[in-house]
């Protein structure tokens, strides 16, 4: 069903069982999949493209225009993949380049009042709070629990199952599996009861987690020397190797930008 007081550009693509209520507004060149539900007053702006049984609240802007100095006006992209519920007033920005784009997978949340910045990717399964802000060129890794005004810096990753307390400021890359909390955030433990209860993880599997982050948070010592304890005591496996490759890599970039900005 859509609503003769609706706008939808002739260009738009509309899937099988659409509905889209009074004054939602579906701009040129956008796709919504089948089964999605757009909301009074809400906006699907150029360059979206929806997948399937999405629900898009009221006041909702997709694909809005990305605030970036560089982008000057060239076409650009947001994806929204499979069954996202959408809540009143949240912004997602789409891309500044031609190429990426912004990106929210399948089976996310995401709550009232929020902003998603350009370029930015939140994978399957994640909730977003209330009144989150995340930044451009930012990484949220599956089933990543943001709480209610969380705030994302740009550029920053988020792990696989972390959890960030809500009105946390984020301003470096939060390794998988963890709970940060405070401002200035700091490790607030493992994220257990989503990791158990939720997704599978054994109780071993759990103890091994914690053993790791005991090594990098709570040991007083290097980070080279903590990443050379987790290898020495913990046995091989996707949980720890997990956690080995995140943090190195996020070392490796941090040192890549010091050397960059001291040029």
């Amino acid at each position: 069903m859509i609503s003769p007081l609706a706008h939808v550009d002739p260009s738009a693509k509309i899937g099988k069982d659409v509905t889209i209520h009074p004054f939602a507004f579906v701009d040129r060149d956008t796709v919504i999949g089948d089964g999605s539900e757009i909301m009074p007053y809400a906006s699907i702006m150029r360059g979206s493209q929806l997948g399937s049984n999405n629900k898009i609240y009221q006041g909702a802007i997709i694909g809005a225009d990305p605030q970036d100095f560089r982008w000057k006006g060239q076409d650009s992209f947001c994806y929204l993949g499979d069954n996202n519920v959408i809540r009143e007033h949240v912004i997602i920005n789409r891309g500044f380049a031609a190429d990426g784009g912004t990106r929210i997978d399948n089976n996310c949340f995401v709550m009232a009042d929020s902003h998603i910045g350009h370029d930015s990717h939140i994978s399957d399964y994640c909730v977003v709070g209330n009144g989150v802000t995340i930044a451009g060129s930012v990484e949220v890794a599956h089933g990543t629990i943001l709480s209610s005004n969380a705030i994302l810096n740009e550029g920053v990753r988020v792990g696989a199952l972390a959890m960030v307390k809500g009105g946390c400021r984020i301003s470096s890359n939060v390794p998988p599996y963890v709970i940060m909390a405070h401002n200035p955030a700091a490790y607030y433990g493992v994220n257990a009861v989503i990791l158990g209860k939720h997704a599978g993880y054994s109780a071993d599997q759990i103890d091994d987690i914690a053993k790791a982050y005991r090594h990098i948070y709570q040991s007083s010592t290097s980070l080279f020397n903590a990443l050379a304890r987790i290898e020495a005591d913990i046995d091989p496996s996707a949980v720890r190797d997990e956690i080995l490759t995140f943090v190195r890599d996020t070392a490796a970039m941090r040192i890549a930008g010091e050397r960059y900005a001291g040029d």
